[in-house]
């Protein structure tokens, strides 16, 4: 497993609520364990994570969300290819490499066609 996948697994996993629980059970073993070093700092500290998940799980609701709307799409469609439809399983680069690839073939046909 190469470094991209990892971190691309690892935005996925912080999206998922159970984060939010590692993110209390912290705040309560901090509390418990380093009183005296939990002040605004910490507590600062805590919100900023706190929101962080609130902006992941967010945004990844929205691409699950948009990602669906874009299956029916191109289910309804006869002329589409299927195997687009998983293209959200490739990391980021190999689906900028399909698309840049798509995209100067795409050319190159138009080209040829006028």
């Amino acid at each position: 497993m190469d470094v991209g996948s990892i971190l691309t697994k690892l935005g996925t996993l912080s999206a998922r609520p159970w984060a939010f629980l590692i993110l209390l059970g912290y705040g309560a073993l901090w509390a418990i364990f380093e009183r005296e070093s939990l002040d605004w700092h910490g507590a600062a500290t805590l919100a900023t994570w706190a929101m962080t998940l609130f902006i992941q799980r967010a945004e990844h609701r929205d691409t699950q969300a948009i990602q669906a709307k874009l299956d029916e799409l191109i289910h309804a469609n006869g002329a589409a290819r299927d195997e687009v439809t998983t293209i959200d399983q490739k990391e980021p680069e190999e689906i900028e490499r399909q698309r840049d690839a798509e995209q100067s073939g795409g050319a190159a046909r138009r080209r040829d066609t006028a």
